[in-house]
């Protein structure tokens, strides 16, 4: 989700104008092998360029947010802003789902009718602030719902706080988010209609957030890193946890003093994929919750981030720069159907998995 150092969350594209409206356009995408060490993939065509993409349950739309001429200019850049996207994962489909202000994550609800997104819409007046900034986020970031041609909106929250990095529950019932209040970031939950409010994480040292629901519906997989690290080392180091959405059970899955950021889990209830910083690079791994084992998914001399797997754990999508820098990233589809980490190998999640965080 929003990454945590000057990075620039959604990058710069085209023309959104001149790509809606294109079924029928993309030719068919082939996989092949951009290294022999990596499962084949291909650069989704005819989009503009987006840095994080999530899957719709039925694994072939994507919804993320993209530069747009209507949104309200970049506090970073003064560039293009960004607005919220659906489409499909062969560039055949395009659309936007909000028109104004400035949007940062979203996601499907699973019945794939409607959307949550993150957006400063009702907030226009307020300054834009900076998405990849955590002394700067935008305070007048909301939540809210649509249906997926962006009608019957909905918004969830009402605060002068950030609110973002929203991702929703395989049943659909609860909504995770991260907050930001008086320069600490926490991982709250709500009910799907935006009732029922509650903070899940109440530290003063970590900083929390890229929530995502395990497959269990109770269990939240994260990342956080250390207020004294923040600012002092480059990239930020980073780990992986696990939490049960009342707070409790908080353990821990990654032991180095690494960059681990964006864990995001596979349909098997058992693996997630993840960005590591590997010397000059990040790179995607594959990541154990059982065993605590990680297995290197891709191999550039190019930034590569936030990756996500399709429902039926066929597919993974995540930015790979092809030029230099984050300026040149684009959305990318490898098959990973030979990890196996599909639904069909579906385990219970394991409450002892990982190492229990002192004090809980």
């Amino acid at each position: 989700m929003v990454v945590l150092f000057r990075f620039v969350h959604a990058l710069t594209c085209g023309a959104l104008l001149s790509l809606i409206g294109m079924p029928g356009q993309a030719a068919e995408p082939v996989f092949k092998r951009a290294d022999s060490r990596e499962l084949p993939s291909y650069v989704i065509p005819n989009i503009p360029v987006a840095a994080e993409a999530y899957w719709a349950p039925d694994s072939r739309h994507l919804i993320a947010q993209t530069h747009d001429a209507d949104a309200i200019p970049s506090g970073r850049t003064g560039g293009e802003g960004n607005l919220t996207y659906i489409f499909t994962d062969d560039g055949e489909e395009i659309w936007r789902v909000n028109d104004h202000g400035q949007d940062a994550c979203s996601y499907f609800f699973p019945d794939q009718k409607r959307v949550v997104w993150t957006s400063t819409r009702d907030h226009m007046d307020m300054l834009v602030g900076d998405w990849a900034d955590p002394d700067n986020y935008p305070q007048g970031g909301e939540l809210y719902s649509s249906d997926l041609d962006g009608s019957n909106v909905k918004r969830l929250t009402n605060n002068d706080v950030y609110e973002a990095e929203v991702s929703v529950s395989p049943d659909g019932e609860w909504i995770t988010f991260g907050r930001q209040i008086d320069g600490n970031m926490d991982i709250w939950v709500m009910r799907s209609d935006g009732t029922d409010q509650r903070q899940v994480t109440k530290t003063s040292d970590w900083h929390e957030g890229a929530p995502f629901f395990m497959q269990d519906n109770e269990h939240i997989i994260f990342r956080a890193w250390l207020d004294e690290d923040f600012g002092e080392l480059k990239p930020t180091p980073m780990t992986i946890f696990t939490i049960k959405k009342d707070g409790s059970n908080w353990r821990r899955h990654t032991f180095d003093s690494g960059m681990n950021w964006h864990p995001h889990p596979a349909p098997d209830g058992r693996h997630y994929v993840y960005v590591k910083a590997m010397d000059h690079n990040w790179e995607i791994f594959l990541g154990d919750l059982k065993t605590g084992e990680h297995q290197r998914l891709t191999y550039s001399d190019k930034i590569n981030i936030l990756a996500t797997v399709s429902p039926d754990g066929k597919k993974m999508n995540w930015g790979r720069a092809t030029g230099k820098g984050f300026a040149t990233i684009r959305t990318h589809i490898m098959d990973v159907s030979s990890l196996d980490i599909g639904p069909e190998n579906a385990v219970p999640y394991d409450p002892e998995w990982g190492e229990l965080m002192s004090g809980d």
